[in-house]
């Protein structure tokens, strides 16, 4: 036997690396912007605070527009605390009601709730 023989049969060759993940990322909870009914604000102003605020598109606004109405309130965005906490104090803060013929200054009424 040869010395590089010899040295190929003692010689350990180590490797590390980083061993897979055995969990996968806790989701977020997530949470919903409700918005209730009142008599004053208009289906303008409701429709249009959905479609500026949560991305809605008209269609989809006046659906849940017309659900808020009917039921005195409906869920109009779900996602993250953080994000669904900006909704609700975006659509808190959307301003005075232009449509109405009286003006209307306080805003809709809004709360987030956690999802279950």
């Amino acid at each position: 036997m040869n010395d590089l023989e010899a040295q190929a049969e003692t010689e350990v060759i180590v490797t590390t690396a980083k061993p897979a993940p055995t969990t996968r990322p806790k989701r977020q909870p997530q949470y919903s912007v409700i918005v209730l009914n009142d008599d004053l604000h208009t289906f303008d102003y409701v429709i249009d605070a959905l479609c500026r605020i949560c991305g809605h598109s008209r269609e989809s606004a006046h659906r849940l527009a017309v659900a808020i109405d009917g039921e005195g309130m409906a869920a109009v965005w779900t996602g993250t605390m953080e994000l669904a906490e900006l909704k609700r104090d975006q659509i808190l803060g959307f301003g005075i009601d232009i449509y109405a013929s009286k003006p209307v200054t306080f805003p809709l009424g809004c709360y987030i709730e956690p999802v279950v």
